[in-house]
């Protein structure tokens, strides 16, 4: 019998389906499938040190996991619906599809407020606001518009007690990825999503925190991986397509790339969205 410690690839249909509560930018879950042809078959504990929307996490539902990011209204999200789920809704429930509401509720000064209130804001100004972005300015202020939607899902009562299940058991902490080294260990599965090496200028989403996520950081993340990789670490990226990234991920470093087709949903200009591809390293 298989240790209870280890964790195995088990149908969604038996783990209670959970999705992504959030819309977030790069989000993974049309990318699943490609994705789990290279997730282990058994491993310890599952970090993700870029957690964002989640899309491999929920996909996974692992009974051990370490979940990091550096956006703390995020991590505090993830807390309010693991630990007051009910309150979120309840909140949620009561929040109207109004553009006066959606920025009087942006102004809100929500970093003093419960986990519950901060998952709650941020579930609807996701839900209602231009494309679904996470984006502040220089003070931390989320600054996004009022989206456009005739009659958006505000309240997803039953997704997101399956998500307070699924996060029962999960550490989350507001961390530089780098924690990743102390808390790793041989067998564990590591997946990095990171903001990706952009195709171009304009392309770039690195603004959801305020600092950004530039070419010093991509190399750290790299030297970061090659390391979990030498203890014995299962570790898989996905980043673009770009020259840059594959330079950094030479196979003469130890890597192995590989191109997948996702489909770019997020862009001001509708002839800029589409097909475009990625790459999954490992």
């Amino acid at each position: 019998m298989r240790p209870v410690s280890d964790v195995s690839l088990v149908p969604a249909a038996t783990r209670g389906c959970a999705r992504p509560f959030l819309k977030w930018v790069g989000g993974k879950r049309q990318l699943l499938p490609a994705i789990r042809e290279h997730v282990p078959a058994s491993y310890r504990t599952y970090h993700e040190p870029f957690l964002g929307g989640g899309a491999l996490f929920f996909d996974l539902r692992p009974v051990r996991a370490v979940l990091t990011d550096s956006n703390l209204r995020l991590i505090r999200a993830y807390q309010g619906i693991r630990d007051d789920c009910e309150r979120v809704i309840t909140l949620l429930q009561g929040y109207l599809h109004d553009k006066d509401f959606y920025l009087e509720l942006r102004k809100v000064d929500i970093d003093v407020r419960t986990d519950a209130e901060v998952a709650a804001w941020l579930i609807y100004l996701n839900r209602t606001g231009y494309n679904g972005l996470y984006r502040v300015n220089s003070r931390n202020q989320f600054n996004v518009p009022f989206g456009r939607y005739e009659n958006p899902t505000i309240c997803d009562a039953p997704n997101l007690r399956a998500c307070s299940r699924a996060l029962r058991h999960a550490k989350l902490q507001t961390k530089d990825f780098g924690v990743v080294l102390e808390q790793a260990k041989p067998g564990d599965f590591v997946y990095f999503d990171p903001p990706y090496v952009p195709l171009s200028t304009t392309s770039s989403f690195t603004s959801y925190t305020q600092g950004g996520f530039g070419c010093e950081s991509q190399e750290r993340l790299r030297d970061t991986a090659r390391e979990l990789k030498q203890r014995g670490v299962h570790v898989l990226i996905s980043n673009s397509a770009s020259d840059d990234v594959r330079k950094l991920y030479a196979r003469r470093l130890g890597f192995t790339c590989k191109t997948v087709e996702a489909n770019r949903a997020v862009n001001s200009k509708a002839d800029r969205r589409g097909k475009i591809n990625e790459l999954l390293i490992w």
